[in-house]
């Protein structure tokens, strides 16, 4: 009698074809820059018109879906947003779904401002898709030790250093890109998180990505 295959291996087969292009060389989308963008000033409800092919994938209210492949959105950091964004375009995050929708000639950088200003503003649905919770305690040692002097003890992120925030995002999607960062192949890693991650075990994967999936929304 076969065993079931675990839930990693799963995904990992699942989710390999689309992690595995090579990362693109660095494209030139003109001046822009992080700050430049952030700097500019935002219209949410331009933003909310903006978003609303964006819908299909991420759902009306930014929530993503449970299925790994589209994050939460809302609730989300601004500035993270805009610096993913800008990291797809420039080639520094392997996105190539995503690279021809955000590309500036697609998505002005005005307009990225502000459906980043927009998605911040949503409010945050606790009802995201969430892990097993058969090892959670081994998920926040390990969460406390490697992850919360970034991401903060309750997963809220931080919005002037460009950490996102991590609490009530779907676990496959957390599971995802834990694995994505750990193999190489998400392109804008910090190589200190990578450095980090390394050594985990699929079960310590699955276990921290658990835990954070289970984090309260953050007040905001």
């Amino acid at each position: 009698m076969t065993m079931p295959l675990p839930l990693f291996t799963l995904i990992l087969a699942a989710l390999l074809p689309a992690l595995a292009p090579a990362q693109t060389a660095p494209r030139s989308e003109g001046a822009a820059t992080l700050t430049t963008v952030l700097a500019l000033r935002v219209d949410p409800a331009r933003g909310k018109a903006v978003f609303t092919p964006c819908e299909d994938c991420h759902r009306k209210d930014a929530s993503g879906r449970a299925n790994g492949i589209f994050p939460r959105l809302s609730g989300q950091h601004a500035s993270v947003i805009v610096k993913q964004v800008l990291d797809i375009r420039a080639g520094r995050r392997n996105n190539p779904t995503m690279l021809p929708l955000v590309a500036e000639s697609a998505l002005s950088n005005a307009d990225l401002a502000s459906v980043a200003a927009y998605l911040q503003g949503l409010p945050i649905a606790a009802n995201n898709g969430k892990g097993p919770g058969t090892d959670l305690a081994r998920g926040k040692q390990l969460y406390d030790r490697d992850c919360a002097s970034c991401h903060g003890a309750s997963g809220a992120g931080d919005a002037a250093k460009f950490y996102p925030m991590v609490a009530a995002q779907h676990y496959r999607y957390l599971l995802r890109e834990v694995i994505a960062i750990r193999d190489g192949m998400r392109g804008n890693s910090d190589a200190e998180m990578v450095k980090l991650v390394k050594p985990y075990s699929p079960a310590e994967i699955e276990a921290v990505a658990d835990f954070m999936s289970q984090l309260p929304p953050p007040a905001k």
